[in-house]
């Protein structure tokens, strides 16, 4: 009983550091594809509905641009990255 409480315990700071991995992610994503935001913002400011096909050229831009950053080996990266890291507090702190 006792190793299925840990193993819980386990997995949920997993799935927090996960959040923690992925909100980081989309930052980074966010801030290499200002120029993108910035041009989708511009095209839809003042606009409501026709957002949809007036700025669609500038949305698949951004949309292109934000998934280099933001996909599944990226975060795979992160996570072993990661990993490397606590590893290295681990080993230091043992010494």
């Amino acid at each position: 009983m006792g190793s299925y409480v840990e193993q819980a315990r386990e997995n949920h700071v997993k799935k927090k550091v996960e959040e923690a991995l992925r909100s980081k992610m989309k930052a980074k994503a966010l801030m290499e594809c200002d120029q993108y935001v910035s041009k989708y913002a511009q095209c839809a400011t003042g606009r409501t509905f026709s957002v949809v096909w007036t700025c669609r050229k500038q949305a698949k831009e951004l949309n292109t641009c934000l998934h280099q950053f933001t996909n599944d080996n990226v975060l795979e990266e992160m996570k072993r990255e990661y990993m490397l890291q606590e590893e290295g507090k681990v080993s230091s702190s043992a010494i």
